[in-house]
């Protein structure tokens, strides 16, 4: 039977369609004048957003290869791109990793297990995420100064020292994992020690598969806080090869000239990792596993 539309409300919908037209096309605007710029001969900002010449010279330097000049000199690329993306994503897996094991863990104490100081240690985190991290790079910096005074490798100019820094930012992270675990009836791991489960195996086998969208959140987003961080980076590196993309980017605009084309390439270059984990994660991140799992 075919639906008939009243003549008001197949203008409705017309309208509707308009505006989600209009409100993609405004979302894409942005990326298209960033990839128009990265194809553009020239290091220059303004200019229509189809361009009238097409150029590779800045996804040449951004992917490390060397691009011939007008007076057929061959130029190197004076940043090494690759590495900061490659030393961004090291550092954002590290960190995102760590986060992930400490939260879900104490996530769970602070879920399922009852001690003295509970209530006021979740208040304590809470408060502690009301400031932002910009508050404490001067303890930051002198912190992993006199650490790498001791274990060189943790100390400034480290990976692993930034890793850690990113680290602290747990708080937050263990209070989305406790709501989500207050969520999950205590039923399902009651029944696993009936069956003669331990209380570490009903963590792992029964309400861990169950907090699987919660865990790939929180993955997500601390890894791409790794991503684009830059206040505390900026303090604990220092040489250019060590350099995350975000600290690195900033060497593309100079007080007296300013490399759009290369910085537009590099932009979306570095876009495409995050693109492909969200790609990857999209199924987790969208679903809720937890419902109907007790019959009631």
């Amino acid at each position: 039977m075919a639906i008939v539309i009243k003549k008001n409300q197949r203008w409705r919908v017309l309208a509707l369609h308009a505006v989600l037209i209009a409100f993609i096309a405004l979302t894409l605007l942005p990326m298209l004048m960033i990839l128009s710029i990265s194809l553009r001969p020239g290091n220059f900002a303004g200019g229509s957003l189809i361009p009238t010449q097409i150029s590779f010279e800045h996804w040449r330097l951004a992917l490390g290869l060397p691009v011939q000049d007008a007076d057929g000199q061959w130029l190197e690329p004076a940043f090494p791109v690759l590495r900061w993306i490659g030393n961004s994503i090291k550092v954002a897996f590290l960190s995102a990793s760590l986060i992930l094991l400490l939260s879900v863990t104490s996530a769970y104490a602070f879920a399922r297990l009852r001690f003295a100081g509970r209530d006021r240690l979740l208040s304590s985190l809470l408060l502690l995420q009301m400031f932002p991290s910009v508050l404490a790079l001067v303890a930051i910096y002198a912190i992993f100064d006199r650490i790498g005074e001791v274990v060189p490798w943790l100390g400034l100019n480290s990976h692993w020292s930034l890793a850690l820094a990113y680290t602290g930012g747990v708080a937050q992270y263990i209070w989305l994992i406790k709501g989500y675990y207050d969520s999950v009836p205590r039923d399902l791991e009651e029944a696993a020690s009936v069956d003669g489960a331990s209380r570490w195996q009903a963590f792992i086998h029964v309400l861990l598969p169950l907090a699987q969208p919660i865990l790939v959140v929180v993955f997500v987003l601390s890894f791409l806080g790794g991503m684009i961080e830059y206040p505390v980076a900026s303090v604990l590196l220092h040489d250019q090869d060590q350099l995350t993309l975000a600290i690195g980017s900033r060497l593309f605009l100079f007080n007296q000239r300013y490399l759009w084309g290369d910085f537009a390439a590099t932009a979306i270059l570095a876009g495409l990792p995050l693109t492909a984990l969200f790609m990857l994660t999209q199924r987790w991140l969208v679903s809720g596993l937890t419902s109907g799992g007790v019959k009631g």
